[in-house]
């Protein structure tokens, strides 16, 4: 495995301590998010986002698809 790669993994697992895995749709959150910020950091990469620009296009996503608003995480840890 890459360096690269590790060093992502090892990021986005940082990242997703500071999201909360329930209830349920917090699990979901959590492997949307997981997916979408590997992509957002990768060397293919078209978009590079920050944490917080993942994390908000994934709440926004499972808004619309299951109207669920009760999100929890860290916001100073996002907003940082």
């Amino acid at each position: 495995m890459h360096t690269k790669l590790k060093q992502m993994r090892a990021k986005v697992k940082e990242e997703l301590d500071h999201i909360p895995d329930w209830p349920s749709h917090q699990g979901e959150l959590r492997m949307v998010y997981w997916s979408r910020r590997m992509r957002s950091l990768g060397k293919k990469a078209t978009n590079h986002q920050s944490a917080k620009e993942v994390l908000e296009d994934c709440m926004a996503e499972m808004k619309r698809e299951y109207q669920i608003y009760d999100f929890k995480f860290d916001r100073e840890f996002f907003n940082s």
